[in-house]
Order: C-alpha cells, then sequence, then structure tokens
C-alpha cells in the first residue's frame, strides 16, 4: 500500500486539478474569502484625518509600528479597520495554550478530544474579545493625543473606535476560522500570508524609488536580492528535513497466516512548530510596543515612554533580544504542545512496533524525547539565523523590511503548507477515481 501511494504520488498530475471539483470549490472559497479580506483593509476607520493621521504614521513606520502595519497588510497606513489584524487573537492563542500546560482543569479539556478543543477554542475567542477591546482604547486614546489626527475627540469616538476595531479583528478570526474550515490551508496564516505578499509589490517600488534617488545603491540593492534569495532556498531544504527513527514490527499471526516483519520509519521534522514562533513572538511584541508608539508620538509623552518605544524599535538590539528568546521559547513550546513522545510510543507499543535497541514503553518515549529536544534545538537556531540575519542587514542598508527574514519565512512556509494540501486532496481524488473504476470493473466480471 505505501509503495502505491508513492507511486501515485509521483504520477501525480496537476491536470487533475480540472476534475476534482470538491478541491476546486475549497480553492475559490479561499480567494474569495481573502478577497474580502484584502477589501477590508481599505475600509477608513471614521472620525480620522488622512492628511494627519499620514503624517504620524510616516514618522513611526520605522520601527514596530511599520511592522505591525506589515502584519496587517498595510492596514495600519490606511487607519482601516482591520488595524488590530488578526493579533489578538494569535494572542489569545498563545495564553490559552500556555494555561493547558499550568491549569489542570485546561490540560483535562485538551485530553477529551473534540469537545473539549470546542470548549478552548470558545475561551480563546472570549479572550479574544477581552484583548482586542483593551487595544483598540489604548489605540483611540493614542489617536486622540496625537495632534490634529482625530476630527472630534471624546468619549463617542472611542467608543465607536472600539466597537469598530472589535468587530474587525472577529470577523477576520471568523474568516480565517471558515478558510481553514472549508477551504485550502491554515486560515489565520493565509490572511497574514496574504497581507505581507499583497504589500511587496509597494515595498519593492519604494526600494526602487530609493534607489533612482541615491539613499541606496545598487549594489545595496542586488545584495538584499542575493540574500533574500539564499534565505528562500535555507527555508525551503530546513522545512523539508526529517529526522526518520527506524521502526520494527515483528512477525504475527493473523488467523492461519504467520505476517512477515515490516519495517517503516517515524519522521520527526527539523521544524516541527513550523512558522508560528515568529508570529508568536512578533504578535506579542507588537502589542505592548503599538500602545507605546502611539503614546510616545504624543505632545507632552513621559521621557521612559520613548526611550522604551525606541529601545523596543525594530532592528534595535533590545528588540533583537527578546525576538530571538520568544522564537526558542515557541519553538519548544508548541513542538510539545502537537508532538506527545508518551503517546507515540505508546501507540507503537499497542501495534507492536518498536525501535531497534531500545526497550517499548517508557524508554521509547524517553528515546524519543531525546531525538525530539536535540532536532528541536537545531530548528530553533534555524529559526532565529532566519528571521534576524536579514534583519541586521535591512537595518544596515535600510531596506523595507518586508524582505526581512519573519516575512520570508511565514511566505515561503505557507506556500509550502497550502501546496501540500492540495496535493494531498488531489492524491485522495485520484485514490477515489481508482476505487470507482475498480468496482465498475469488477460489476462488469
Amino acid at each position: 500500500m505505501a509503495s502505491a501511494a508513492e507511486q501515485l504520488a509521483a504520477n501525480l498530475n496537476w491536470g487533475a486539478l480540472a476534475k476534482a471539483e470538491e478541491l476546486k470549490k475549497r480553492i475559490w472559497f479561499t480567494l474569495g474569502a481573502l478577497l474580502i479580506y484584502r477589501l477590508g483593509t481599505y475600509l477608513p476607520l471614521p472620525g480620522i484625518s488622512p492628511s494627519a493621521y499620514a503624517q504620524a504614521f510616516s514618522n513611526a513606520q520605522s520601527g514596530v509600528f511599520g511592522l505591525f502595519n506589515m502584519f496587517s497588510g498595510g492596514a495600519v497606513s490606511r487607519h482601516a479597520i482591520f488595524v488590530l489584524g488578526i493579533m489578538p487573537y494569535i494572542s489569545a492563542s498563545i495564553i490559552v495554550q500556555l494555561l493547558t500546560t499550568v491549569l489542570p482543569s485546561f490540560e483535562a479539556l485538551k485530553k477529551e478530544g473534540e469537545s473539549g478543543r470546542k470548549q478552548l477554542n470558545q475561551y480563546t475567542r472570549f479572550l479574544t474579545v477581552l484583548l482586542a477591546v483593551v487595544q483598540a482604547y489604548g489605540i483611540s486614546a493614542g489617536l486622540e493625543s496625537a495632534h490634529g489626527v482625530v476630527a472630534n475627540p471624546g468619549m463617542f469616538f472611542r467608543i465607536s473606535t472600539v466597537l469598530t476595531l472589535l468587530g474587525g479583528t472577529m470577523f477576520m478570526m471568523w474568516l480565517g476560522e471558515q478558510i481553514t474550515a472549508r477551504g485550502i490551508g491554515n486560515g489565520i496564516s493565509l490572511i497574514i500570508f496574504s497581507g505581507i505578499v499583497a504589500e511587496m509589490p509597494r515595498a519593492i517600488a519604494s526600494t526602487l524609488e530609493l534607489s533612482r534617488q541615491g539613499t541606496i545603491s545598487v549594489g545595496v540593492i542586488i545584495l538584499t536580492a542575493i540574500v533574500a534569495i539564499l534565505v528562500i532556498a535555507v527555508i525551503v531544504f530546513v522545512e523539508r528535513a526529517q529526522r526518520r527513527l527506524l521502526i520494527q514490527y515483528p512477525k504475527r499471526q493473523v488467523g492461519n497466516q504467520i505476517m512477515q516483519g515490516q519495517s517503516s520509519h517515524l519522521p520527526l521534522k527539523l521544524n516541527t512548530s513550523g512558522v508560528i514562533p515568529p508570529i508568536f513572538a512578533s504578535s506579542l511584541l507588537l502589542v505592548p510596543a503599538t500602545i507605546a508608539n502611539f503614546q510616545a508620538t504624543a505632545a507632552g509623552a513621559p521621557t521612559w515612554l520613548t526611550t522604551a518605544t525606541a529601545l523596543l524599535g525594530h532592528g534595535q538590539p533590545l528588540y533583537m533580544l527578546f525576538y530571538s528568546g520568544l522564537i526558542i521559547f515557541f519553538a519548544f513550546f508548541y513542538t510539545a504542545v502537537v508532538f506527545n513522545p508518551t503517546d507515540t510510543a505508546d501507540n507503537l507499543k499497542k501495534h507492536g512496533g518498536f525501535i531497534p535497541g531500545i526497550r517499548p514503553g517508557e524508554r521509547t518515549a524517553e528515546y524519543i524525547d531525546f531525538v525530539l529536544t536535540r532536532i528541536t534545538g537545531v530548528g530553533a537556531v534555524y529559526l532565529v539565523l532566519v528571521c534576524l540575519l536579514p534583519e541586521f542587514l535591512i537595518s544596515w542598508t535600510g531596506v523595507p523590511f518586508y524582505f526581512g527574514g519573519t516575512s520570508l519565512l511565514i511566505v515561503v512556509s505557507v506556500t509550502m503548507d497550502t501546496v501540500s494540501q492540495i496535493q494531498g486532496h488531489l492524491l485522495a481524488h485520484q485514490y477515489e477515481g481508482l476505487i470507482k473504476r475498480s468496482k465498475l470493473r469488477g460489476g462488469r466480471r
């Protein structure tokens, strides 16, 4: 069966997409949902002076404020209703997942299966509302404190802004869940991916304009392009890298037949956590820094707040330090969430499988955990290097950070994941076709 699957995957014809009706519906649904999201990034907040806001944004876009604009798909620069983006939902997901490792009640819900997962998702939504309200109120207060940005400041503006931004975040959360359930790929990741990709042409145009003005040399642009290509190659190579553990199955008797011993592999990805650690790390850094950035640009802002905002600016040493630490933490944390060595060892023991030289059960779990910890350490270092090395180059050259490691990692990883899901649907469609044809042939005989 395995060899047949490999042969079918090798002969997979992308022309079969025309016959896969279910897959085409999922792809069109995903594209339509992403188009709706992009339209929402152009709907402006009410009560904002466009010229004054554009001036305030131009003064702050070189820091974390500009990075927030990248993750929101340009909604921040256009003072749109999707200013908060999907980050409150991501922050809430982080908190709930952390609670599953701390609180026994949350851990019990995680083990209950589908019902427990639904309950945890409900807690995540409630927490998303709370975080979005707090962040939206901070943004509304910051907008009021900025000179000339708000036409009619007051409590009515704050309430309307909070409700508008909250509605935008909840709609994006719902849209991401719909893409995951009825479309192709992970909805939240695709929303962030589409925002980055949509703003890249503008970043390229602005970079070329800076080169035309003489601000950036042609050599720097060529060097940045070479670094970007090398980073993409490294990402593709590492994301496909696996550590395969040999699994042996002994001879066994089924009825009157004796089944020969078989061997297979347990694949452990070098980067099990994928693109989650950079997204989680960025979201945690953006929450306090964005509100502080609004306040720091206001007249009469305290000195300590201005200093803290400057230290947390994009490309600053303190930002890089926190960013690296959070990436490493979430690489190990998310790997522990999605892969349980004890459960894997129990399943192997239940089906008679074992790792040569390792006793089944607890010893196998310890060995898998040992191997997984080592390769996760390598994967965490890879994530830090990919995300930070281009950032140092960008800080040195002044090229827009749309070409940074974080954005490239998200774009390449989400693309690979989506393509693999499309291939999986095509493979399943071809299997269904083979089964139907075999049944028809059997019926004719």
